[in-house]
C-alpha cells in the first residue's frame, strides 16, 4: 500500500523552539512534574490534547472574515444551526463556548444527589460536572475495553448487560440519562459500534431513559464503523453519522475536536421543555441563545469545520496516521492500546512501568519521562485523573493506567510522528530508570490540571 499522504498543503507555519534535556529537567521540576504547568513555548511536540489545537482550513479562515457579530439573530448562528442539524437531526441547537459549558448546563438541569448518569466511559470534565451537581457518574465499558493489549474492533462499547443490571439495582427513575462517548476517549480512543448504540437505545427506550451522545469525535467513530462493521462499507460517513444520532435524544459536543475549531461547542436535543430550561441557564452563564458565548466568526468556523470533517480522504489520513504510530511502537515492543484509536496513541503505563505501583502514578511518571527525553507533552489518563480515595484515605485506582498522546488535526507531519516514536522507544528501553511520583498538593475536582507532585525518594 502506498504512503498515505496528508490531504492538504501547508500555507502558513509557526516555529518550534528547541531546548536541551538539561533544560527540560529543570522546566519539569519547576512545573511540579505536571505537564499542564509547562509553558507551551517549552514543548517541542505538543500532544497534550487534540482539543482546540487543530489547524483550520483556508475556508474556515475565510468564513471567520464573514462572521456576523450581531448580539441576537446573527446569520452566522443560522449557518451553524443548519450544519449541526444536518448531521444530528436534533431539533433544538444551543451554542456554547466549549463542550464543558454544555455539560455544566445539562447536568445542572438534570443532576442532583441520588442520581446516576451511566456511560461507556465519562471523560474528566463530564464526570466533574456530574459530580459537581451531586450526582454520580458510572462507567460500564465492555469487557474488551478493559484489556489494552488485546485487539477488538469496538472496544469503546457500553456493556449492555451491566447496564440492565444497574437499572434493576438503582431504579430507572434514578437514572436521568445514559451517555455514549464516541469515540471512547478515556477508553483509549476506541470506537462504539452502531449495533451497540442500537442495543443501548433499546434498553433506554424500555425504561424511559434519555440517550445522549458525547459527540466530540463523531466523524472518527463513523469512519471506524465504515471500516469495521458489517453492512456499512458502502455507506458514506455523513450517512453513518446521521444514523448514529438518529438513536439519540440529545448530544453534547466540543467543537474543538471534530469541527477543527479553536473554541466552541453545542448542546442539542429533541425535548422542547428541557431545551427551554437549558436556554434559561445559558442566558445566565453563557449569553444569548444565538451566540452562547461565541463570536460570530467562531460559529462560522464550526459550521465549515463540520462539513470538512466528514471528508473521507481526510478521515483515511487521520485514522491511518494514528495507526502508523501505534504500529511502530508495537513492533518495538512498547505496550500500547490496540487497535489504534482515532485521535490518539495510548501507552499502557501499567505494563510499561511494572516496577512503579499505581499509588505512585506510573502514567504521570511516564508523561514526565517523555517530556525530559524529547520535549513531548502528553497526558495521564489513569489513577491521577480518575482515582478516588476510600474512607481511610487510600487510593482507589483507575481500571486503566494510560498515557494519551493526542495528535492535533492537520498540524504535524510524518517526520514529527517518526520523532515521537523514536523518543517513546528510547524511554521504553530505559524504563527501569523512571521513578514514581507522590502528590504534594491537589484540588478536590479535576486535580490533574493543577496537581503538584515530586519524585518518590
Amino acid at each position: 500500500m502506498k504512503t498515505i499522504i496528508e490531504p492538504f498543503r501547508i500555507k502558513s507555519v509557526e516555529p518550534i523552539y528547541f531546548n536541551t534535556r538539561e533544560q527540560r529537567e529543570k522546566i519539569l521540576a519547576a512545573a511540579h512534574y505536571n505537564p499542564f504547568l509547562v509553558d507551551a513555548k517549552d514543548v517541542l511536540i505538543d500532544l497534550l490534547t487534540d482539543s482546540g489545537t487543530s489547524a483550520m482550513s483556508s475556508h474556515q479562515w475565510a468564513g471567520i472574515m464573514q462572521g456576523d457579530e450581531s448580539y441576537a439573530g446573527s446569520p452566522s448562528f443560522y449557518r451553524f444551526e443548519n450544519a449541526v442539524k444536518k448531521i444530528t437531526g436534533l431539533s433544538f441547537i444551543i451554542p456554547t463556548h466549549q463542550g464543558r459549558a454544555a455539560e455544566k448546563i445539562l447536568f445542572s438541569t438534570l443532576g442532583g444527589p441520588g442520581k446516576f448518569f451511566v456511560s461507556n466511559t465519562l471523560f474528566d470534565t463530564t464526570r466533574a460536572n456530574i459530580e459537581y451537581s451531586g450526582a454520580s457518574g458510572v462507567d460500564l465499558i465492555s469487557e474488551a475495553g478493559k484489556h489494552p493489549s488485546i485487539p477488538a474492533p469496538f472496544k469503546g462499547n457500553l456493556d449492555v448487560v451491566a447496564f440492565e443490571n444497574f437499572i434493576a439495582e438503582k431504579g430507572a427513575e434514578n437514572i436521568p440519562m445514559c451517555i455514549i462517548t464516541i469515540t471512547n476517549n478515556s477508553g483509549g480512543g476506541q470506537p462504539v459500534s452502531m449495533q451497540n448504540i442500537r442495543e443501548v437505545k433499546a434498553v433506554c427506550k424500555a425504561h424511559n431513559i434519555p440517550l445522549f451522545i458525547d459527540a466530540c469525535r463523531f466523524a472518527e467513530n463513523a469512519y471506524f464503523i465504515k471500516l469495521r462493521e458489517e453492512g456499512y462499507q458502502n455507506k458514506d460517513v455523513l450517512a453513518i453519522a446521521q444514523e448514529m444520532f438518529s438513536y439519540a435524544d440529545g448530544a453534547t459536543m466540543s467543537a474543538k475536536k471534530d469541527a477543527f475549531a479553536n473554541i466552541g461547542g453545542f448542546l442539542a436535543m429533541n425535548d422542547e421543555h428541557l431545551a427551554q430550561e437549558c436556554r434559561n441557564l445559558l442566558i445566565i452563564t453563557e449569553g444569548f441563545p444565538t451566540y452562547g458565548g461565541l463570536a460570530g466568526r467562531d460559529l462560522e468556523a464550526i459550521a465549515i469545520g463540520l462539513e470538512e470533517v466528514v471528508d473521507e480522504s481526510y478521515l483515511q489520513y487521520r485514522i491511518r496516521s494514528i495507526e502508523y504510530l501505534t504500529e511502530k511502537l508495537y513492533n518495538a515492543g512498547v505496550p500500547v492500546m490496540r487497535p489504534a484509536g482515532g485521535h490518539a496513541v495510548y501507552l499502557d503505563a501499567k505494563a510499561l512501568l511494572p516496577h512503579i505501583p499505581v499509588h505512585e502514578y506510573p502514567g504521570q511518571a511516564l508523561v514526565g519521562a517523555l517530556y525530559v527525553e524529547g520535549g513531548i507533552r502528553g497526558v495521564e489518563i489513569g489513577s491521577l485523573m480518575f482515582g478516588k480515595y476510600d474512607e481511610q484515605g487510600q487510593l482507589i485506582p483507575s481500571v486503566l493506567e494510560l498515557v494519551r498522546l493526542a495528535v492535533p488535526r492537520r498540524v504535524y507531519t510524518q517526520s514529527h510522528i517518526d520523532y515521537v516514536a523514536e523518543v517513546i522507544i528510547e524511554v521504553f528501553q530505559n524504563r527501569e530508570k523512571i521513578k514514581g511520583l507522590t502528590i504534594t498538593e491537589e484540588a478536590p475536582l479535576l486535580r490533574h490540571f493543577t496537581v503538584k507532585m515530586k519524585p518518590v525518594s
